[in-house]
């Protein structure tokens, strides 16, 4: 068995060399551009693939002021309802993905995932107030994920300043802090829907605990996707420090690197791009946990190759997922984040018995 890991480890390393890392990268971008152009085709409503790209070209025209359109319920399908939620899909993918990557480096875990830190509970803990107390009714439709978002955000900032008491927050005081605040996230959710006595809030709360991209608008994706891709893009620019954080604060603070204020900015960029997520999608599991362990398995931990190859393989992955999702069954859509948990949750064992990559600086 153990010879067996050896010759697999000698041929993953392969991909760790610049040029095929290059081709791996051209490919996976290649893919990414055909599953959105196939995706958008495929549904319960039959429509040929001729007229979904007459609407997606005559539409990008009338964005340039060549106005073409003929509304209808074909266009509606195609332009409101499929492509939406593909790109929803994507910006779902690309940020879980990389925020599961930044949450590992600041942890120094492999094993956390990008609600490790109670920003999950946090989130879950928003929505039920919003459902069974009516918090955000405001904001009417949707009230439900700003209130999910607000209570990531603000669950997150909890735990940094809870880890910066009697002393200067490290991955262990991050992980202890949110494993408490999650604690008393869960416990209030739980008295609120014990004392609400609301079956149909409890239904509510349930299926937006289990995520979906069905509910994707133009008006939300025009601000999401622009700071999901800012978000990548700035932890792109930040692979020195995040290789020197899998390596620990003593060893990076010998290289003349202070990890603290870093640990900080970080936490607050993927709490922002958390909360956007949970607030268009509801809670998606595994794809933060499950996308950077394949990616670390075949190209190894620097995170300058690491972070383009998540985001690109993760964007793909609840893409495909999410056509699944409305396809697999005719005439019922599945919610992503089941169809995920059963997927990720089998690939995450059989990760963890191959074990076929380091972490914590070893390649």
């Amino acid at each position: 068995m153990q010879i067996q890991l050896n010759t697999l480890k000698k041929k993953l390393n392969i991909f760790k060399e610049t040029p095929i890392y290059i081709g791996v990268s051209v490919v996976l971008l290649i893919l990414l551009i055909l599953s959105i152009g196939f995706a958008v085709t495929l549904g319960s409503v039959d429509i040929s693939i001729k007229e979904v790209y007459e609407i997606i070209f005559n539409k990008l025209l009338a964005l340039i002021g060549n106005d073409t359109i003929k509304s209808g319920p074909v266009h509606d399908v195609v332009w409101l309802i499929r492509l939406p939620r593909i790109i929803l899909a994507l910006c779902v993918g690309m940020g879980l993905s990389v925020v599961g990557i930044i949450m590992q480096a600041i942890v120094k875990n492999p094993l956390a995932d990008p609600y490790i830190l109670g920003i999950s509970s946090g989130a879950s803990l928003g929505a039920t107030m919003a459902i069974m107390l009516g918090v955000g009714s405001i904001f009417g439709s949707n009230s439900i994920g700003i209130a999910g978002f607000l209570g990531a955000f603000i669950v997150s900032m909890l735990v940094l300043i809870i880890a910066n008491i009697g002393g200067r927050a490290n991955s262990v005081k991050l992980l202890l802090g949110g494993m408490a605040l999650s604690s008393i996230c869960s416990a209030f959710s739980s008295f609120i829907v014990y004392f609400a006595n609301d079956a149909q809030g409890m239904q509510k709360i349930t299926f937006w605990l289990m995520g979906s991209v069905s509910g994707a608008k133009w008006e939300d994706i025009i601000f999401i996707l622009p700071m999901i891709l800012l978000g990548i893009v700035f932890f792109m620019t930040q692979y020195r420090v995040l290789n020197l954080m899998l390596l620990g604060d003593d060893v990076a603070v010998t290289l003349g690197t202070d990890l603290h204020k870093y640990r900080h900015i970080y936490l607050i960029i993927t709490s922002l791009m958390i909360g956007m997520l949970v607030y268009s999608s509801g809670m998606i599991g595994f794809v933060g946990l499950i996308i950077p362990h394949i990616v670390r398995m075949i190209f190894g931990t620097d995170h300058k190759k690491i972070i383009p190859i998540a985001s690109i393989l993760g964007g793909i992955f609840v893409i495909w997922a999410d056509v699944l999702s409305r396809t697999l069954i005719e005439g019922t859509e599945i919610p992503i984040g089941i169809l995920i948990s059963m997927i990720g949750a089998p690939c995450f064992i059989w990760l963890m018995i191959k074990n076929t990559y380091g972490f914590g600086g070893k390649n």
